[in-house]
């Protein structure tokens, strides 16, 4: 009897199953679906994996349910926990082989280096101020000792903003000196300035929602950012951190210098969670390595109307995206544009692709 009680615990029950066949089923099904998840959640991987389960519980379902509710997904699948990563490799591995342009399954994430002493590389991409609107540079980490959203419970949340509150108060260099913003009891006004600051993240979208990311809300969450508004740290909205260094213009090299001394100051008393193949772990394996997003919003009224826009900015390993985030269009001819790959460089390597891409697309926008 014990043997079947352990098996219990460690095996996805009957009905969870069930809905991981459901949802492999749909997905088949799906004609318009062009998914990672579709692509790599196979017949002999969906049998090999249905009845496992983490030690924190979750199962093959966790990980695919927002792909199977959203068939417009990119991607389709998120880790609810760090084991995920490992106990679902068949499907994991091939799907960041193909999203993190080939970083096979016997790679390593390089050595952290987030560009410390290298910043003089990168000059103001924009002086004039013709192109570029404002720059902006993030990365996502995930405090050591928790799971993620789909297996965290109310006191984890709370618990985690207790512990990076603690850390904010402290922040006494002048330019990340700032205030923190609780969610839960947050009154109208402070709502709305931050509303129209652009700062305020809403309750997950439709994939987040889906994916069970947005439990307890608004429990646990909340924004701090400095005086200036220069430095922001989102706590508890899709990773248990996205620490934020931005400015308006083009001056890369100078977001960057904010952004390495925030992680630096923060990590020193809050430990994240690394992993040695995968570099920092997150919630969305789109995220995982460097976890950096480098972007700029940027005006290429020439280029971006001609055909081969995508093709241009694919060649140069850029991903565009409308002003207000994933799934959002361009707003008068505005673009999100930032470097795709996370995974298999370094964080300084990361945002100089950012960097030269976009150099080139201005070189290319004055020539046209």
């Amino acid at each position: 009897m014990k043997n079947l009680s352990f098996f219990r615990k460690t095996m996805a029950d009957a009905a969870t199953i069930k809905k991981i066949e459901e949802g492999f089923e749909k997905l088949q099904n799906a004609k318009d679906c062009h998914s990672l998840l579709k692509k790599y959640l196979t017949k002999e991987v969906k049998d090999q994996l249905k009845d496992k389960k983490t030690k924190l519980g979750a199962t093959l379902l966790d990980v695919i349910q927002s792909g199977v509710a959203n068939l417009d997904s990119g991607v389709g699948v998120y880790a609810p926990d760090a084991e995920a990563y490992t106990l679902f490799k068949p499907l994991f591995d091939p799907l960041i082989k193909d999203y993190h342009n080939g970083f096979a399954a016997n790679q390593k994430q390089p050595a952290t280096d987030l560009g410390e002493g290298k910043t003089s590389q990168l000059a103001d991409l924009d002086p004039e101020g013709k192109y570029i609107n404002s720059t902006r540079i993030r990365c996502g980490r995930s405090l050591q000792g928790y799971p993620f959203n789909p297996c965290l419970t109310e006191a984890n949340y709370v618990e985690m903003e207790g512990k990076v509150k603690k850390v904010f108060a402290e922040l006494k260099d002048g330019e990340l000196q700032g205030t923190y913003y609780p969610l839960d009891g947050m009154t109208k006004e402070v709502q709305t300035q931050l509303i129209q600051d652009h700062f305020l993240f809403k309750e997950g979208d439709r994939f987040l929602q889906a994916a069970n990311a947005c439990r307890y809300w608004p429990k646990g969450r909340g924004i701090y950012h400095n005086k200036d508004k220069t430095f922001l740290v989102w706590v508890n909205e899709e990773d248990h951190l996205r620490i934020i260094s931005m400015q308006q213009g083009g001056n890369v090299g100078k977001v960057l210098e904010r952004l390495i001394k925030g992680v630096k100051t923060i990590q020193a008393q809050a430990p994240f969670s690394r992993d040695e193949r995968l570099g920092w772990l997150t919630f969305c394996p789109s995220n995982l390595g460097t976890t950096v997003r480098a972007s700029v919003h940027i005006k290429l009224p020439k280029i971006s109307a001609r055909p081969d826009f995508k093709k241009i900015c694919d060649d140069l390993k850029l991903q565009i995206r409308g002003i207000h985030g994933e799934h959002s269009d361009s707003v008068g001819g505005v673009y999100d544009i930032s470097n795709k790959a996370r995974l298999g460089l370094t964080e300084f390597e990361a945002v100089k692709q950012m960097y030269d891409g976009v150099k080139h697309l201005i070189e290319l926008e004055k020539k046209a």
